[in-house]
């Protein structure tokens, strides 16, 4: 569920940085909207996110949710990674510690 999260965001972004800018007309807005809408990249995250949906369904019939949901948190610390790989962001000090902190918050909440 994670990694298809993951996935949708990285492609939203790199999808959202080689597509044209938003025209001004109206209608030239809404066709720039269809052809968003049925780039097949931007269909893939769509669909990541309707499996992962599934995936999470399925990790709730073995799991309490607080138990499971921390975990979801990984997410920012993958796209965060993700970033710095696909896209040349900085990974800064303060980001670090955050991913540090989302790591043992995680590793807190999922206990007990």
């Amino acid at each position: 569920m994670i990694l298809l999260t993951v996935f949708g965001q990285v492609v939203f972004k790199w999808q959202a940085d080689v597509m044209e800018a938003m025209p001004q007309g109206l209608s030239e807005r809404f066709w720039f909207m269809v052809r968003v809408a049925i780039n097949p990249w931007i269909i893939a995250s769509y669909g990541s996110a309707f499996l992962a949906s599934l995936f999470w369904w399925l990790a709730l019939r073995t799991l309490d949710l607080s138990h499971a949901y921390p975990f979801t948190t990984l997410s920012y610390v993958l796209v965060l990674v993700a970033s710095a790989l696909f896209f040349r962001e900085v990974i800064t000090a303060p980001k670090i510690i955050g991913m540090i902190l989302i790591i043992a918050g995680m590793i807190v909440a999922s206990r007990g």
